[in-house]
């Protein structure tokens, strides 16, 4: 049930029309970056978050149902992801991977929620 990752959770308080861009992201041990693009499309939603030098000025990209609480007065997503897992995510190159369905299966798999990896939030989840 991969296509649940790529929404928001009802209670993370995602406003649809709201830009996301600028905003820090916060892991559950720590900030891993900025968000450098943002898509809120329904069904299709995702962060592509800069991590500057946390993981070598790489980007990561961040389904929108790992997201757990946005603060749109300080400018902060929470996610439910420690930074480990983020930094073991399927690598991403956004010239190659924001168009690619395989690799949005693999994303989508990965850090699937409540679906075959088991548990609540799937077997990525700390």
């Amino acid at each position: 049930m991969t296509e649940h990752v790529w929404s928001y959770q009802s209670a993370a308080g995602y406003l649809a029309g709201t830009d996301l861009t600028g905003f820090t992201v916060e892991a559950t041990d720590g900030t891993i970056g900025k968000v450098d693009k943002h898509n809120g499309e329904a069904g299709d939603a995702y962060l592509v978050v800069d991590t500057g030098v946390w993981i070598f000025g790489k980007e990561v990209l961040l389904p929108a149902g790992t997201v757990t609480r946005i603060d749109l007065t300080a400018g902060t997503i929470h996610v439910d992801r420690t930074k480990d897992q983020i930094k073991a995510a399927p690598e991403f190159h956004r010239e190659e991977h924001l168009q690619d369905a395989g690799y949005r299966a693999e994303v989508g798999t990965y850090y699937d929620i409540g679906g075959p990896l088991g548990g609540e939030y799937g077997s990525h989840r700390a």
